[in-house]
């Protein structure tokens, strides 16, 4: 490592003799000839730096400043003084990031971005270093100065611009930056050239004697050779290893061409077998013509007898069209009939609700009416009987003679007066009994029609129950196993299908139920394909009639007669799905059933295929979607109709709900079905018990109220009788034969009021019963009407019932007619297909039968009559080839062997050679190594003992003794001072010293290793920070005499002191940075007590 040769800079009275001691230590690390330490007199008259050091620096928006600079530093000490937030270390951290160092080399932040000011998008750094004299860094290029641009992203990204003395580019690669930086020996990371306060609390201030001795070898650049011998050392190992490898295989490789040298032997002669195999070949390529003649002629066949077939199934598709248009219209007649019934019921339905509420209106009022004429009547036949007693009374008056007393007269008037008050009274009770006795019989009326309608809502309820009872118990089973959802019987009626097919009764096994074969891809379709399969779900799949009926005997072992049995579907069994791209619905948004099923089995899909033509029922879940999809717009091609989630059946011009509120078959979730299925009986089971207690509480009302009723008609005739009696008394009374004479006038008057009442009530009468009359015609009118209506929508139901049979039916034929087109269709495109295949078979044939013909021409020329079938000509070809392969095998081709044989020997050679001059290589970098490593240790401790007299001269400037002890085995070094002469007390370690004094011996520290190791400038921040005054004086006074002694090299130290009372010298240049203030964007400095040194010479 070049070294610039440097003067003393310790003045005659400080020098010192080195301790003994030191020199001892010295003794045991090596010859003192190999490094020497002089010390001399009087000022170094060395001129300032020509090359590396720092002219200039300026900085934009980086870290918390908008703009720093641009100024300059003077060519040997720089103090660069300023508060604290004033921008020192921003300087320091720029020098650092702006020469190529690490963001964490700074200690302010891991990332380059961080540096970027906030509110900024990216920071420039801009440092000129000098570049003179005859070490100049391509001075033709650059001129007297380099100015080193870096531009900070804030992405964290960089980018450099190296330019001239004139601002020309040169560069933009960090390989250039590095080579300068190389050339002036500048070490940005190397805490001699820049000690940041936190490397020095790192390091210095550390009480850890091993920190002590890495910063000392960091210094040193001790600590990057120590690490390039470790990697040196660890290459030979793995070279090492890499020849041990190599000697391993020249083992195995000298071994294969020892044996490669003895396969070289005799080959015998295979002529004989070489022409027995040509012959046979010529033989093979005429009987592959002769086999090529024969598949032709029965291709030809085969294509003649496709034809007649053809024809065949034509004349059946025709057939099968015109049964598909009949079957088509009659189901269209039957829609359009039972359409025509259903809008009528629906149109009639509102007219029925009226006329059974004018009905009962009607009803009501006739009674009303009917009430108030038996009144009438009542009163009438009263006033009739009155009159009677009168005429009779007036007779017997006129005849008698004899008068009564008056105060016998006096006291019957008086009882009749009170008779009347009394008749009175109990006409008032009867007009209110009577009142109460219509609202209990409206009130019982009513109960019984709500006890009808709660009796058949919970019969219907019931029946609900039932069913969902009987289904929670096939659930239930079919926990255990899965098809007995689709019946009681079908696991054994499946086993015994296996039996019968193992048994060789089935041509094929048939295949069922359906849906057992069949898989949701969407759970939330399960109902709407239940409803658009329906029966299907539980039907068997046969492959021909003989099958099916084998299949029907087996079904009566388990389905007795009368009962429901599985559909059985007769197609014959494909391995391939039907292609039915071309006739399936589409749409954008929602599947057909068929593309919603996961179908492993192609019997299974073609089977509903055929049946249901599921490829062109659309499932949409919402339903006015599903409305609006087909009803609202034309429906998309091909579809015929869809189903919803809810199961409810959407046709283009109809709409038809399901009675179905759950899946039945497909549902994957089991228990979750069961758990709902067992609510919804429990809540049927609570729903009857509330119906029951409902019809309990209404018969205990309708009791209750006819218990009230008859306990008011037994008062009502009571009163009636007690009316009656009153009356009758009141009669005799006014009728008792007297002994006075009675007014006969009177009671002629009275008779003639009791006529002319008895002809107004007539005439109420006659009214009130026209009335009557009327309004029960009216009511019979109404109640003709109703029931006549009632009829006719109870007719029309009739009608209906037959008619959706009859639909279904139709629907069925049209399906059935529907699937035999599409099977002749199928069958009639696959015999096409099949017919054209074979035509181009029959093509490819002949046309292959050409070329065998040519090839066989320029294999053998002349036709050979051949016996043989190809097989066994290729069977005695290949045996004969592998006769010879075997002959070849065992003795080898001379030329292969010979070539593998030079081939084996070149790699041995080329690998052993190698292997030799690896082991040169390994044992001359042992020896190079050996030397350096020698050389390393002498380095080390020339550097150790240069440290430790630089470091007791410097304590001896305030007679301080000292003493550095390096434990280069265990990398440690420990630091002891004492203050005061030597012999006047013990060394105490760095921890015992007041804070000045540990910092006094800390900046001895710094001295001595800037005074062994070489960079173009010194950067030091905040060296006097712990210090009091006497020792800043001190440190002051060293670092000043130290860089006069070296005014070679460029000094930068940082601090928050004034530095006032520094002496005025051109060698001195102070940059004092003011406070930023709010608002300021750039902050400035002015030199202070010195002059510009600017001599650009």
């Amino acid at each position: 490592m070049a070294k610039r040769k440097e003067e003393n800079f310790f003045s005659p009275e400080n020098a010192k003799r080195p301790r003994q001691e030191e020199l001892d230590d010295f003794d045991k690390d090596g010859d003192e000839d190999e490094c020497t330490v002089s010390f001399t007199n009087g000022t170094s008259t060395l001129t300032a730096a020509e090359v590396g050091i720092i002219e200039s620096i300026q900085l934009r928006n980086f870290m918390c400043h908008s703009m720093l600079g641009p100024f300059k530093f003077g060519s040997n000490v720089n103090f660069v003084v300023g508060n604290n937030g004033s921008g020192k270390s921003a300087v320091l951290t720029a020098l650092i990031v702006g020469l190529g160092g690490k963001a964490v080399a700074t200690n302010r932040g891991s990332s380059l971005k961080g540096f970027v000011k906030d509110g900024q998008n990216s920071a420039d750094i801009s440092i000129t270093l000098r570049n003179r004299g005859d070490d100049a860094y391509r001075a033709n290029v650059y001129g007297n100065s380099i100015v080193v641009q870096q531009h900070i992203s804030m992405d964290g990204s960089r980018s450099y611009k190296l330019k001239s003395e004139t601002g020309t580019v040169v560069s933009t690669r960090k390989e250039e930056l590095i080579a300068i930086l190389d050339h002036f020996n500048i070490q940005v990371d190397n805490p001699v050239s820049v000690l940041t306060q936190e490397m020095s609390k790192q390091f210095l201030q550390s009480k850890n004697e091993g920190d002590k001795y890495k910063f000392f070898m960091k210094a040193t650049q001790l600590e990057q050779m120590k690490e390039d011998y470790s990697y040196i050392m660890e290459t030979k190992e793995r070279t090492k290893e890499q020849i041990n490898q190599g000697e391993e295989r020249l083992t195995e490789l000298k071994r294969q061409c020892l044996e490669k040298e003895e396969r070289f032997q005799s080959i015998a002669g295979l002529s004989t077998m070489k022409t027995n195999l040509e012959y046979l070949k010529h033989e093979m390529a005429w009987a592959v013509v002769n086999e090529i003649e024969k598949q032709l002629n029965a291709i030809r066949d085969n294509i003649k007898i496709g034809e007649d077939r053809a024809a065949r199934l034509d004349r059946k598709m025709e057939e099968q069209q015109v049964r598909l248009n009949e079957a088509e219209k009659k189901y269209k007649d039957i829609q359009d009939k039972l359409e025509k019934i259903s809008q009528e019921t629906n149109a009639r339905a509102p007219e029925c609700m009226a006329l059974k509420t004018d009905v009962t209106a009607k009803k009501r009022v006739y009674n009303e009416a009917e009430v108030l004429y038996n009144r009438s009547l009542n009163e009438y036949r009263a006033l009739m009987k009155d009159d009677e007693q009168l005429c009779k009374r007036i007779e017997e008056l006129k005849k008698s003679t004899d008068q009564s007393l008056e105060p016998e007269r006096l006291e019957r008037q008086k009882k009749i007066s009170w008779l009347k008050e009394r008749v009175k009274a109990l006409q008032d009770q009867e007009s209110s009994i009577n009142q109460e006795i219509e609202q209990f019989q409206q009130a019982i009326e009513k109960d019984k029609e709500e006890r009808i309608r709660i009796k058949g809502e919970e019969l219907d309820v019931k029946h609900t129950l039932s069913y969902n009872q009987r289904q929670l118990k096939e659930l239930k089973d079919s926990k255990t196993d899965r098809l007995k959802r689709f019946g009681p019987h079908v696991p054994a009626l499946l086993e015994a299908i296996d039996d019968a097919y193992r048994r060789g009764l089935f041509t094929c096994k048939p295949v069922g139920p359906l849906g057992a074969c069949i898989h949701l891809r969407d759970p939330e379709l399960a109902l709407a394909i239940e409803s658009c399969l329906k029966g299907l779900l539980q039907a068997y799949c046969c492959h021909n009639h003989a099958d099916e009926r084998v299949l029907q005997a087996l079904m009566e072992r388990f389905y007795s007669r009368g009962t429901s049995r599985p559909q059985i579907i007769v197609s014959e069994f494909r391995n391939e799905m039907y292609d039915v791209r071309h006739r399936a619905a589409y749409h954008p948004e929602f599947p057909t059933v068929l593309t919603a099923l996961e179908i492993d089995n192609a019997v299974v899909a073609n089977s509903l295929i055929d049946m249901r033509s599921i490829e062109t029922v659309l499932l949409i879940k919402n339903n006015s979607v599903a409305r609006a999809v087909m009803q609202s717009q034309k429906p998309p091609k091909n579809c015929r109709e869809a189903f919803t989630a809810d199961g409810d059946q959407v046709f283009a011009g109809r709409y038809y709900s399901s009675e179905n509120t759950r899946p039945k078959f497909l549902s994957k979730d089991v228990d979750s079905e069961i758990s709902d299925l067992e609510n919804e009986v429990e809540n049927k089971k609570a729903q009857i018990l509330n119906l029951q207690q409902h019809l309990s509480a209404l018969e205990k009302d309708i009791k209750r109220n006819e218990e009230f009723l008859r306990r008011r008609q037994i008062h009502y005739r009571e009163l009636k009788v007690k009316i009656t009696e009153s009356m009758s008394e009141i009669r005799e009374l006014e009728n008792i034969e007297e002994h006075q004479s009675v007014d006969i006038a009177t009671l002629e008057d009275e008779a003639q009021e009791n006529k002319i009442k008895m002809k107004m009530v007539e005439k109420n009468m006659e009214q009130q019963k026209k009335n009557m009359e009327h309004l029960k015609s009216l009511k019979i009118e109404a109640e003709n009407k109703y029931d006549a209506i009632k009829q006719k929508i109870n007719q029309l139901s009739d009608l209906a019932e037959p008619l959706k049979d009859e639909l279904n039916l139709a629907d069925s034929e049209v399906d059935n007619q529907k699937r035999g087109k599409r099977h002749y269709e199928e069958k009639q495109k696959e015999h096409l297909d099949t017919l054209n295949k074979k035509k181009r078979e029959l093509d490819m044939k002949e046309k292959e039968l050409e070329e065998k013909t040519s090839q066989a021409r320029q294999i053998c020329p002349e036709r050979i009559e051949v016996k043989k079938s190809a097989s066994n000509l290729d069977k005695e070809i290949n045996r004969l080839r592998q006769k010879i392969q075997a002959e070849h095998a065992s003795h080898g081709d001379r030329e292969e062997i010979m070539r593998q044989y030079q081939e084996a020997k070149e790699t041995y050679l080329d690998l052993d050679n190698k292997v030799k001059t690896l082991k040169r290589f390994i044992k001359l970098l042992e020896e190079i190594m050996t030397h350096r490593y020698k050389t390393y240790q002498q380095f080390r401790r020339c550097l150790t003992l240069r440290c430790k007299l630089y470091f007791d001269n410097l304590l001896s400037q305030r007679a301080y003794c000292g003493k550095m002890n390096f434990d280069h085995k265990n990398e440690t070094l420990s630091i002891s001072v004492q203050p005061g002469e030597g012999n006047k007390a013990a060394f105490n370690d760095m921890r015992a010293l007041s804070g000045g004094e540990r910092s006094f011996s800390t900046v001895c520290f710094i001295l001595s290793l800037w005074s062994i190791a070489e960079s173009p400038f010194r950067c030091l921040d905040e060296f006097d920070v712990y210090m009091d005054m006497v020792n800043r004086r001190i440190a002051m006074d060293m670092i000043l005499k130290m860089a006069d002694s070296q005014r070679f090299r460029q000094f930068i130290l940082l601090t928050p002191q004034s530095m006032s009372s520094l002496p005025s010298s051109k060698l001195i240049r102070i940059l004092r940075m003011s406070d930023p203030e709010r608002g300021q964007t750039t902050l400035p400095f002015r030199p202070v007590g010195q002059e510009e040194e600017e001599d650009r010479s």
